[in-house]
């Protein structure tokens, strides 16, 4: 007789505040109903797999996200929900998540609040995987550790692939807004919509929320920055290696409508109402077939306007402080040089295979006399191309046009042998590592530098988290330096503090300050951007 009273109870709490049904089950009403965590160890306060919108199932497949619908009792969410729908592509993603599943828009709190009164910073993170992979309970992203800064910690998932960027012009007919595409990024905006409802519940600061991401989840960073929906949404910005002014930029809406069409052709579905009514499962393994691997963001008028570009170049992105940067071996050179020797001669000759007329000009910028040096020249050229370009676009527009700092970095810190237990494992390409006899997944050289995504465990204070690695006190001192950067951001809009060298926000001109970060961390001048002014009409062509 008791539990309807202690339900009553709970309910009756004001939007903000704590309940607490036992020392170790903190107890949150947010609009939709009670949700019940767990205390780590630590004394931050967990929340994990808490639904932000409807399941994206049955008709609901290729809408908007929906509003979650309320719930009575106490949600358990002590655990993380499904992960979004997605091949094993990298080989080397860790999950935690409950499975796989259409039924995937859940996301992840870490408070170190005590009470609803506090009004801590936000920090919302998106996952990378280049749109096709990844999960908010990577341990990579974790964000306990972060909360222990004083920050209220999210990862939001939101979905990938097919399921997350498919463009159909029956899916644009039945929209409310003629749009199709995007759904990944509208349930992006959707978890900052319900950030804003519900983050002062768990102590945070609805007017103090900062995105962060990598790779994908950076690129999905600039998007969001850039889309009427997400204004009003965020106060800061933290991008990791890549933009959409460069890296899986939208393409038209035609032309997604036309890969969309090609695709349901290919799984003989007639309509719309056939493609729907097709298993999950069925059409995941349908994009495994050439060319239906990837697709497409598009310009569909409703979350993208007009192209990205556009909007960045009139100012009419969200004006909030930028910290970003890229690691120093985004790329391997192989991607230039293939499994030629690298001699200047073929460097020469793969210069010129893919810059033709211009290939000089490219080899005054990224020159090279010696075997290593052309290792690193090609290294800088194929990182630059794969996302240190689009990532530099995007300080240099949001300096002209932001109206706010921009604080750049360059993280340059290699990351240290494997321990002795990973055998005769393998750097893997996302992050994290390949077991020898995994031979679906892509497997880098040794490395000359940061590789793509070496950043993440750092960054977020997480390397204890990656068995992989056989950390030392110079990598753990490298944490300290970056995380206390980002957390300085996550707070204040500036990463400068005590104990910290100090890093100057982006001028305009040759004034431009860059702070490398590795065990020697320090602020240079910035020394390249000739190579990006070079790459530039390559890229604003499209």
């Amino acid at each position: 007789m008791k539990k309807p009273f202690i339900l009553l109870l709970a309910l009756q709490l004001t939007a903000g505040a704590f309940a607490q049904s036992s020392k170790d089950a903190p107890q949150i009403k947010t609009a939709n109903g009670v949700v019940e965590g767990v205390v780590e160890q630590s004394g931050i306060r967990s929340f994990k797999g808490i639904p932000f919108a409807q399941p994206p199932v049955g008709n609901l497949r290729w809408q908007e996200p929906q509003p979650t619908k309320n719930w009575q009792g106490v949600r358990q969410t002590k655990k993380f929900g499904p992960r979004a729908m997605q091949r094993a592509l990298f080989g080397d993603m860790g999950f935690r998540s409950d499975g796989m599943s259409e039924d995937c828009l859940y996301l992840n709190v870490w408070t170190p609040a005590k009470s609803s009164k506090e009004r801590l910073p936000v920090l919302v993170y998106f996952y990378g995987g280049g749109f096709m992979a990844g999960d908010g309970s990577e341990p990579r992203y974790d964000g306990e550790s972060m909360a222990k800064k004083g920050i209220v910690a999210l990862t939001v998932n939101y979905r990938l692939g097919l399921f997350g960027f498919f463009a159909h012009p029956e899916l644009t007919k039945e929209s409310p807004h003629q749009a199709s595409s995007n759904y990944g990024y509208l349930d992006q905006s959707a978890a900052l919509r319900w950030v804003q409802q519900n983050i002062e519940a768990f102590g945070g600061d609805p007017k103090k929320v900062t995105i962060a991401g990598e790779s994908a989840g950076s690129v999905s960073v600039s998007a969001q920055m850039v889309s009427p929906l997400s204004k009003g949404l965020i106060a800061g910005a933290i991008g990791e290696s890549g933009s959409l002014l460069g890296t899986l930029p939208p393409v038209s809406l035609d032309e997604a409508e036309k890969q969309g069409v090609e695709f349901a052709n290919s799984v003989n579905a007639k309509s719309l109402a056939e493609l729907r009514a097709m298993p999950a499962d069925q059409l995941l393994e349908a994009t495994a077939k050439v060319p239906f691997g990837r697709f497409s963001a598009a310009v569909d008028g409703y979350f993208f306007p007009k192209p990205p570009a556009q909007l960045f170049a009139a100012g009419q992105q969200a004006h909030v402080p930028l910290l970003v940067g890229w690691n120093s071996e985004e790329m391997s050179g192989r991607a230039i040089l293939g499994q030629e020797k690298p001699t200047p001669e073929n460097y020469t000759k793969a210069v010129q295979k893919l810059f033709g007329e211009r290939a000089d000009e490219v080899l005054k910028l990224y020159p090279a006399t010696t075997e290593d040096e052309v290792m690193q020249a090609a290294t800088d050229l194929a990182s630059d191309r794969f996302i240190g370009y689009s990532t530099w676009k995007w300080s240099d527009v949001q300096v002209k046009t932001g109206g706010k700092p921009v604080y750049r970095y360059l993280y340059s810190r290699p990351r240290p042998a494997m321990t002795p237990e990973m055998g005769n494992a393998a750097p893997g390409l996302a992050g994290g590592v390949v077991k020898g006899n995994d031979a679906s997944a892509v497997k880098m050289p040794p490395a000359r530098g940061a590789v793509h995504s070496a950043e993440i465990e750092y960054a977020m204070g997480n390397l204890a988290t990656n068995k992989v690695y056989a950390w030392t006190p110079d990598d753990y001192k490298v944490s300290e330096v970056m995380q206390n950067y980002f957390a300085n951001f996550i707070k204040t809009g500036n990463p400068n503090g005590p104990g910290l060298p100090t890093w100057s926000a982006v001028g305009t001109g040759n004034s431009a300050q860059v702070m490398h970060i590795d065990v020697n961390t320090r602020q240079e001048p910035e020394q390249n951007k000739g190579r990006y002014l070079f790459l530039d009409p390559l890229y604003t062509k499209q």
